[in-house]
């Protein structure tokens, strides 16, 4: 039996999944040689274990993703959603975004993350609930910048622009692949 016959044709796997999971090795391998050739970097076993759980759990969600739909626009929509989250918590680990790492406004942006997961599970993954969900996350990383900038806790209007059009990025490609959803039911 072949990859492909006992799913009924569907191909489960193809090169970009080992893509994926290459590019998440070279990205943790990057703080290991910035240890090895630079004095600025001080890494300790926690950063790096915490790196690794982020990676893994992006890219086991993105093979969940891949899995439900085979729609482009529905898995680049969840790699969009993905890499931001990934960038949004590892910006607020690193440096924080509202001043230092250790500022508890910095906590504003777990809330803006909690919108995004509870309206991915009350729309059970279905692209047109995604599609509202992210809008609900973009809403929401536009209200925290909007606090920090009226509370003096420093200028993130350009980045917050940035992770609000990334979050809407992914609700329009949710909202495409709902489209696309609904016409091929049309069609049948």
């Amino acid at each position: 039996m072949t990859e492909n016959e006992g799913n009924g044709g569907v191909r489960r796997g193809n090169g970009w999944r080992g893509a994926g999971w290459g590019a998440a090795c070279v990205l943790f391998l990057l703080p290991v040689i910035g240890e090895l050739v630079t004095d600025e970097m001080n890494w300790g076993a926690e950063d790096f274990i915490i790196f690794g759980a982020m990676l893994a759990a992006a890219g086991g969600a993105f093979e969940l993703a891949v899995r439900m739909s085979a729609s482009t626009a529905y898995r680049v929509g969840v790699g969009v959603a993905l890499a931001t989250s990934f960038i949004l918590v590892w910006m607020n680990l690193a440096v924080g975004i509202i001043g230092s790492e250790d500022n508890p406004a910095n906590l504003m942006y777990a809330g803006v993350l909690a919108i995004g997961i509870v309206g991915a599970l009350i729309a059970r993954f279905r692209p047109h609930g995604m599609a509202r969900a992210l809008v609900a996350t973009a809403i929401a990383q536009a209200l925290v910048g909007l606090i920090a900038l009226v509370a003096g806790w420093g200028f993130v209007l350009i980045l917050t622009a940035g992770f609000v059009a990334l979050w809407l990025l992914s609700a329009w490609l949710f909202r495409k692949a709902g489209r696309e959803q609904t016409s091929a039911r049309t069609a049948s």
